[in-house]
């Protein structure tokens, strides 16, 4: 299996799907999400379902990886820019932006892609995306912990794209 995105080129995630975008929710989260296909999943595939994390927010987060979309039951091979605010053919789970960092923003306005906001450094951002057998059946705001939970037994491929994303950094620094 092979996940690719227009959204990332050479390595580095295009602007528009973070804080130099232009889409944003009413708490400032960046709301334009990648793009993506995947190519070669396996034959049995029923689903797939996917966590867009940073690991490089350890030492922002103390501790934890920063985690800017959870999706699940994608019954299709390819997720266009923007889908997390428009398709109603899968669920998403609840991101970081709902944390005490991310502002404690609710969890109905976190279950959607919350794009890349660096604040110290440039960071890499990886993208996995899991084959199953099964659709999940879980409910719009699910946690990490759920869909792992939900997954467990039922990975039949998984594969991980990474993009760096830069911050924004102020001119007066």
């Amino acid at each position: 299996m092979v996940v690719t995105s227009t959204g990332i080129e050479n390595g580095v995630i295009k602007e528009e799907y973070g804080e130099r975008g232009t889409q944003f929710n009413e708490n400032g989260m960046p709301t334009f999400s990648l793009p993506f296909r995947v190519e070669d999943a396996p034959e049995n595939t029923v689903s797939l379902a996917l966590v867009l994390e940073d690991k490089d927010a350890y030492p922002v987060t103390f501790g934890f990886s920063w985690i800017h979309w959870l999706a699940a039951d994608i019954t299709r091979f390819e997720l266009k820019e923007n889908e997390s605010q428009t398709a109603k053919d899968f669920v998403q789970g609840a991101n970081s932006w709902m944390s005490i960092q991310g502002g404690e923003q609710s969890r109905k306005l976190s279950s959607y892609y919350g794009g890349m906001t660096p604040p110290d450094k440039e960071h890499l951002y990886e993208l996995h995306v899991y084959a199953l057998d099964v659709k999940l059946h879980l409910e719009q705001g699910f946690f990490l912990n759920e869909l792992y939970r939900a997954m467990d037994g039922h990975v039949l491929e998984e594969y991980t794209l990474k993009g760096t994303y830069a911050p924004v950094l102020d001119a007066n620094a």
